[in-house]
């Protein structure tokens, strides 16, 4: 019996060789690994003497060769191979262990090259792995040293099942086709902007990602669930690191990117490093606000709807601090998320029994957004573009002070991380209604201002499309709002233009929908 073992991740693999030597295997190999595993004191073949040829072109041809892909190819159970093999003097090969060359490693470097980039795209290992998974009934392929203790057991007393083979083959076929994925998406990257459709929705897309949790169920107890990582992001939420609490939940997850990134959307609106927060409640922000003290950002965003922040989720844009995590007592809260904590604020929020403490790295903006729907997906662009209040057009004859201005910036960034229907009523950066998910705008008019309650008065209004009536304009101004943001563009903007005016209200036209289904 044979093994041909050429892994760049080489953790664990001299104790599996040993396994393999063991169990009564002869142990071929390349490079670096045959060098690896030399200096610990294992036999190994060359694969050059088996093929009778040397590695060519700086190390790009080893494997490529008759004997090594007969011997992974031929089916033992078909006489005729067997006989072609013989006269061949290919001999078989029963055990692969492969991985491949660092691509995303390499690529994930500040300073990386074309050229280093293509000298990282492995050739002949995705060969060899794909040979051995397409041959799984006579081939064991392991790609993954999670497997190495489960399969060098299994070797060593009596083989591997034709499930667990089968198992090995998909997970190989999978790293093959993640691995394909990463330089796919590298090289069409540079072309990937919104005028190269072609580019960024090419008429094949795959997408390589990882996973890193399985929650107990899904959305509900009846679903089964998966966390995934983007290849080679370090941030974001699935990547965060758990610092206390039960473990996470599918709804954890899902709610505490909300917010996350609803805590860290407010940068332009607060230029000089003022504090956001944001309480989550069914990915909705129930509460959001900004302020130059942190435990004042918290208590403001508290107030926007204390009943629903009841079992939310918290997120903060900067390290909690200690007199932060103090205010925060006798809240029940399912997730807190941060960039950071004071120790003290650890220890403080250490005493929750249950509440998840996350510490989270920022993330790129993802290239792609993926819906599924029945009989495939839609995939789009993230709603993420600049925009400056100062570019708006005022529309009512009534203009709007310095402060409904910001306002209305903090109003309309809101409005966007809210799904729609979505209207948000706002002062002084502070979230005070919402309004979200309803098929009638004037409805989330009406929540939002109902929600505000006696705060309406005096606030600004934001909607994340246009008003087909006057109606909304109206009910805005009924419960108090003065200001209104919204995009325009409706076949009645003049009769809803004549509305504001008629009602005294600041009106002003972005010329840009944010629609968040």
């Amino acid at each position: 019996m044979r093994a041909l073992l050429s892994a760049y991740d080489r953790t664990g693999l001299v104790d599996f060789a040993r396994v393999l030597v063991e169990a009564g295997f002869e142990l071929l190999s390349t490079g670096g690994t045959a060098n690896k595993l030399k200096n610990a004191g294992l036999d190994i073949t060359e694969v050059a003497n088996v093929t009778g040829a040397p590695e060519i072109l700086d190390g790009r041809v080893k494997t490529l060769h008759p004997r090594i892909h007969g011997g992974l190819l031929g089916k033992r159970s078909n006489p005729a191979h067997v006989a072609e093999m013989e006269e061949q003097g290919i001999e078989g090969i029963d055990v692969v262990v492969n991985n491949l060359y660092p691509f995303q490693q390499t690529i994930s470097k500040p300073d990386v090259t074309l050229d280093d980039a293509l000298e990282n795209i492995d050739i002949g290992g995705p060969a060899m792995t794909r040979a051995a998974a397409k041959n799984f009934p006579d081939v064991v392929i392991v790609v993954d040293p999670s497997d190495y203790l489960s399969i060098g057991e299994m070797l060593a007393n009596g083989g591997v099942s034709m499930g667990q083979r089968r198992r090995l083959a998909a997970k190989a076929f999978q790293h093959v086709a993640g691995y394909d994925t990463l330089i796919s998406a590298y090289l069409r990257e540079p072309d990937a902007t919104g005028d190269d459709k072609a580019a960024l929705f090419p008429s094949e897309l795959t997408f390589g990602w990882n996973r890193v949790a399985i929650p107990r169920y899904g959305e509900n107890p009846h679903q089964a669930g998966g966390i995934y990582a983007t290849p080679g992001e370090t941030g974001g939420i699935v990547n965060a690191r758990q610092l206390h609490g039960i473990d996470m939940s599918y709804l954890n997850y899902f709610d505490a990117d909300a917010a996350w990134v609803s805590a860290n959307s407010f940068t332009s609106v607060a230029p000089n490093g003022e504090h956001c927060v944001s309480i989550v409640k069914h990915a909705n922000p129930c509460g959001l606000a900004i302020d130059a003290d942190q435990a004042d950002a918290y208590r403001k965003a508290l107030a926007g709807d204390p009943v629903s922040a009841f079992g939310g989720i918290v997120g903060f844009s900067q390290t909690v601090t200690e007199e932060t995590a103090d205010a925060m007592r006798g809240v029940l809260l399912d997730v807190i998320v941060a960039p950071g904590y004071e120790p003290g604020a650890l220890e403080i929020l250490g005493k929750r029994k249950r509440t998840r403490v996350l510490e989270v790295e920022p993330s790129a903006t993802p290239l792609l957004n993926v819906r599924n729907v029945t009989g495939g997906a839609l995939v789009q662009q993230p709603d993420d573009i600049d925009e400056i209040a100062s570019s708006w057009k005022v529309v009512t004859k009534k203009q709007p002070t310095e402060q409904q201005l910001g306002d209305m910036a903090f109003a309309w960034k809101a409005c966007q991380l809210v799904h729609s229907n979505a209207i948000v009523f706002a002062k002084d950066l502070m979230l005070k209604g919402m309004g979200a998910g309803q098929p009638n705008r004037a409805i989330s008019v009406y929540l939002a201002g109902r929600a505000a309650g006696d705060d309406a008065s005096g606030c600004v209004m934001a909607s994340d499309a246009y008003f087909p009536f006057p109606d909304g304009i109206e009910s805005a101004a009924e419960s108090g709002a003065v200001a209104v943001v919204q995009p325009g563009g409706s076949v009645k903007d003049q009769e809803v233009i004549e509305a504001a005016d008629k009602s005294g209200l600041v009106m002003l036209f972005t010329g840009t929908r944010h629609f968040n289904h």
